[in-house]
């Protein structure tokens, strides 16, 4: 296995992870970021933080792709949880406490769910009362 080492433009896009408590677009990154690195790099980062299990990869329910950070127990790396989509403000948050449940015939084995829930997040349910 390929040592990944800490570049400046990779601890700059990891810290805006730790930041964020919704998922991101690589556009959304590539703003925060500002000239820390060009496009290209911000995706071969993203490419190697999702093959190191850092992050993790949601589509959201029209098409865009957008990146959120992983959470690990006991180094164990946990990606079963839903994910919700706010028609209103776009933003796509990890659910870690709602469990998507399936049935799957006997003759598919199942390598990654995409379970993405979608309506009015909190912040825009209250203001719209």
């Amino acid at each position: 296995m390929k040592t990944s080492r800490n570049t400046t433009a990779k601890t700059a896009v990891l810290e805006v992870f730790e930041k964020s408590r919704t998922a991101l677009s690589h556009t959304e990154i590539q703003k925060q970021l500002q000239d820390v690195c060009d496009r290209v790099t911000i995706y071969r980062i993203l490419d190697r933080l999702l093959n190191d299990d850092i992050i993790h990869k949601i589509s959201n329910l029209d098409g865009t792709v957008k990146y959120a950070k992983c959470h690990h127990v006991n180094r164990v790396h946990i990606h079963n949880h839903a994910h919700f989509s706010c028609e209103n403000c776009h933003e796509i948050t990890c659910l870690e406490n709602v469990k998507p449940s399936y049935i799957m015939p006997h003759n598919y084995k199942v390598k990654e769910i995409n379970f993405t829930l979608s309506g009015l997040c909190p912040n825009c349910l209250n203001s719209n009362i």
